[in-house]
């Protein structure tokens, strides 16, 4: 197993563990470890960079010899810089611009390809099985976050955690996409922090039992505004309303799961459009 890659939560686990992990699950293109506390994922040099990422060089053959409960000795990673997100300046434009920019972000998406999951509401295609009877609860949720009612979003939130196929299921990355923006608004001064900062952590409560481990654990990162590098790039590139390089991020992010990216995309739309 060679190191590529790797985020800066699962360098900070690997160095206080020696590398010692066990295996939580093992899927064919990344297997999900536990290192001390954290859980982490191993996956291709070329996946998504993310805080708990371990990018290494083959990981079919990994994932190939690996079965839950498995012990693993993941190699030292000297000389790689830990990935992390650049914080984004905490300014009046930047806040102004995300919220403008997202909010015709959907006329920059058109080009991307069929919009799948929650992608498909955000251009106001019916949502298909097993998503069909969400609508009017996307609907509640973008409602509230319109009309900035931290507690009446976690609510509507909750309502969709755990719904769809997948790893991390469709409901899940759309709240996830939703909150993420929200936290970075906080950060930017935009929007009440305390508030929203409850209904996080109210969601990250009912995910614990509304949803699997793994997908709890990622949708907890997204809460508070941690996620995939596409999603950073895009916020980031929002912005600076930086069209094009919203577009390309937007891009990288769709291609996702299957539907992550488009639940993902959608989610943060609604959450940080004004």
């Amino acid at each position: 197993m060679r190191i590529c890659g790797l985020g800066w939560r699962a360098d900070a686990a690997l160095r206080e563990r020696a590398g010692d992990a066990r295996v939580v699950a093992a899927l064919s293109t990344s297997v999900y470890v536990d290192v001390g506390d954290e859980l982490l994922w191993i996956g291709a040099p070329d996946a998504a960079a993310h805080a708990r990422a371990i990018h290494v060089a083959d990981v079919s053959a990994v994932a190939a010899h690996a079965s839950a409960g498995d012990r693993l000795r993941v190699p030292s990673a000297c000389g790689l810089a830990p990935w992390r997100a650049a914080a984004m300046p905490a300014t009046d434009t930047s806040a102004a611009a995300l919220r403008v920019s997202a909010a015709r972000l959907g006329a920059l998406t058109t080009g991307l390809g069929q919009p799948r999951g929650f992608g498909a509401w955000l251009f106001g295609i019916p949502l298909t099985f097993p998503l069909e009877t969400t609508q009017a609860r996307a609907d509640e949720l973008a409602a509230a976050c319109a009309a900035d009612d931290a507690a009446r979003a976690a609510a509507s939130a909750t309502t969709l955690i755990g719904l769809g196929p997948g790893l991390t299921p469709a409901g899940d990355d759309f709240v996830g996409g939703v909150f993420f923006a929200r936290a970075l608004l906080s950060g930017l001064g935009a929007i009440d922090s305390d508030r929203w900062r409850a209904a996080a952590a109210a969601i990250q409560t009912a995910a614990r039992r509304l949803t699997h481990r793994i997908s709890a654990t990622l949708l907890g990162d997204l809460l508070v505004g941690e996620g995939w590098a596409p999603l950073h790039d895009l916020a980031a590139a929002l912005a600076n309303a930086d069209d094009a390089r919203a577009l390309g991020a937007a891009r990288q992010l769709v291609s996702l799961g299957h539907s992550s990216g488009w639940d993902l995309l959608a989610g943060f739309v609604v959450g940080a459009r004004s």
